[in-house]
């Protein structure tokens, strides 16, 4: 019977030397899959610019698509719960919904987040599966989260919670694509604090209640 490979879950890293070997690992991966894009990122490549063994990359990520997930985690999902914490959404609806929207423009406006998602889309066609990877990854959880949270307070009478987290966390990629991936800064100017005080209000007050 062929050996099952335990998951990155499965083997949980606790000790400092194997957290600075995965940090090593996934900055040397980051090098190398803007450089070269996904298809063309090989685990050889990857060892050599993070300065370990191949073998050493699998015992941690198991394969490419689990080490390209390690990195889409890395730069969304590990950098805002940082700032939101990792117990779920919490708090008073205007606040909370405030406070989640910024943290997104903020976390995700840098450079290495904008690279990485502009290889996710440029391999879409090739690679849907890739596509797919980080919509699970990033807007499906993303999505759980503010629906649980909506769904959490009733006092917000909201008839389709799913539907309102969907516009949403929509409106939040919306607007970071436009404005910084397909350069519309100049051509749809907006400036962050007011489409996040729009979208809370849409939420908080939506017309005719």
């Amino acid at each position: 019977m062929k050996a099952v490979k335990s998951t990155p879950a499965e083997s949980p890293i606790t000790s400092p030397a194997l957290l600075d070997k995965r940090e090593q690992i996934l900055q040397g991966a980051m090098q190398v899959f803007l450089s070269q894009g996904y298809a063309g990122t090989s685990m050889d490549r990857v060892a050599a610019i993070a300065g370990v063994s191949k073998q050493t990359i699998y015992s941690h990520f198991q394969d490419k698509e689990g080490l390209f997930t390690a990195l889409i985690e890395r730069v969304t999902i590990q950098r805002l719960q940082r700032d939101l914490g990792t117990e779920g959404l919490q708090g008073e609806p205007r606040v909370t919904l405030r406070r989640l929207a910024n943290a997104y423009l903020q976390k995700m406006a840098d450079e290495e987040y904008l690279a990485l998602l502009r290889v996710v889309m440029a391999e879409s066609t090739r690679f849907p599966e890739l596509a797919q990877l980080y919509t699970k990854t990033v807007i499906h959880k993303g999505l759980s989260l503010i629906s649980t949270y909506l769904k959490a307070h009733p006092e917000l009478n909201l008839s389709d919670p799913e539907a309102t987290a969907r516009i949403f966390i929509g409106s939040l990629v919306s607007f970071l694509v436009t404005q910084e991936i397909l350069h519309g800064k100049t051509i749809l100017p907006m400036e962050r604090d007011r489409l996040v005080d729009s979208l809370v209000e849409l939420v908080l007050c939506p017309s005719g209640r």
